[in-house]
C-alpha cells in the first residue's frame, strides 16, 4: 500500500506559514473541494503583465491539500492565467489517467503518493483552481 503522509508531505504542509494572506491583493479566490471539504483562499499581487508577483494563502485542508498549496506557492511567481489553466488541465489529466505523465510543475512529484487516493484529488487541485479563478477574474474588464 502506498504511504500517503510522507515526511516530505508533512514538511510541506507546515511551510504554509511563509505565505500569509495579502493585505491589498489584486485578485482573490476561494475554492472548496467537493471530495474532502477542504477550502483554500488565495490572494494574488500581479505585475504589469498580469503575472503572479506575490501570493498569500489561507488553507483549511488535509495535509495533502496543504502540501499541494505549498508546492503551488513555491513555483507560482511569474505565471499567467493561461499558465495556471494549462497546469490545472495537466494535473486533472494526471489524476484521471494512471498512465499520464507527472505534471510539469516544480516539486509536484512529492504529491504522487496521493494519486492512489481519489478522495484526496480535490485537495490537490485546490490551489490551481483558485489561481485560475482569481487570474481570470482579474483579467476581466472593470
Amino acid at each position: 500500500m502506498t504511504k500517503l503522509y510522507t515526511p516530505e508531505i508533512l514538511s510541506l504542509a507546515v511551510s504554509l506559514a511563509g505565505y500569509p494572506r495579502l493585505s491589498a491583493p489584486d485578485a482573490s479566490a476561494e475554492v472548496r473541494s467537493r471530495t474532502c471539504g477542504g477550502t483554500l483562499t488565495l490572494d494574488l499581487a500581479l505585475d504589469a503583465e498580469d503575472r503572479v508577483e506575490a501570493l498569500g494563502l489561507a488553507v483549511s485542508a488535509c495535509a495533502i491539500g496543504q502540501a499541494a498549496a505549498a508546492v503551488f506557492a513555491q513555483a507560482a511567481q511569474g505565471r499567467t492565467a493561461e499558465d495556471m489553466l494549462a497546469s490545472l488541465k495537466e494535473i486533472e489529466a494526471w489524476l484521471a489517467d494512471e498512465n499520464a505523465q507527472l505534471p510539469d510543475w516544480p516539486g509536484f512529484a512529492v504529491l504522487e503518493p496521493a494519486r492512489a487516493f481519489p478522495g484526496r484529488h480535490g485537495a490537490i487541485l485546490l490551489p490551481w483552481r483558485a489561481a485560475t479563478d482569481a487570474l481570470c477574474k482579474a483579467a476581466q474588464p472593470r
